[in-house]
């Protein structure tokens, strides 16, 4: 990040802010960091080495945190032929992307949740607290699918601009 004419320091504190705002959304603390600090650097990609220079971090807590990252799709490994380093990336679209993917996780559960209505019987308290679950996933489905929709179009539109 240096060279850009940034204040480090006040980059270092959003970093640290933002990630906070993210940890109290339940994602682990380093895995926030590492997180934001990738999305806050132009290019999108540092290594381990970087990444444990700019959030003063051990270079264990990195590695933890970039596996859950990684795990989560939220970071993508890569290695550059005859290197030896892994830098790490986010792409410029993440949120869209972590969105789509969360798409198949709702679909996932309103399958489980109309399987869990049947098992029980709509009829029953149970049973429609689950088929009441399943009418709402679709809902929210429907409407994501919407809006991703409009966001392309969107998007394509400030692009052509």
């Amino acid at each position: 990040m240096s060279g850009t004419g940034r204040d480090l320091e006040a980059v270092s504190r959003f970093i640290e802010r933002f990630a906070q705002v993210l940890t109290d959304a339940g994602m682990p603390r380093i895995a926030s960091r590492i997180f934001v600090a990738l999305v806050a650097t132009d290019a999108g990609r540092l290594t381990a080495a970087e990444l444990a220079g700019l959030l003063r971090a051990s270079p264990a807590a990195i590695s933890g945190g970039v596996r859950y990252l990684v795990q989560v799709s939220l970071v993508h490994r890569e290695r550059e032929p005859g290197s030896r380093r892994d830098h790490y990336s986010v792409s410029n679209d993440v949120w869209y992307q972590t969105i789509m993917q969360r798409d198949v996780i709702i679909a996932r559960w309103t399958d489980s949740l109309r399987e869990g209505a049947d098992v029980l019987g709509h009829a029953t308290p149970a049973g429609g607290r689950f088929a009441e679950s399943v009418e709402f996933f679709e809902f929210m489905q429907q409407e994501l699918h919407e809006m991703l929709d409009r966001w392309d179009k969107r998007r394509a539109e400030s692009r052509a601009q």
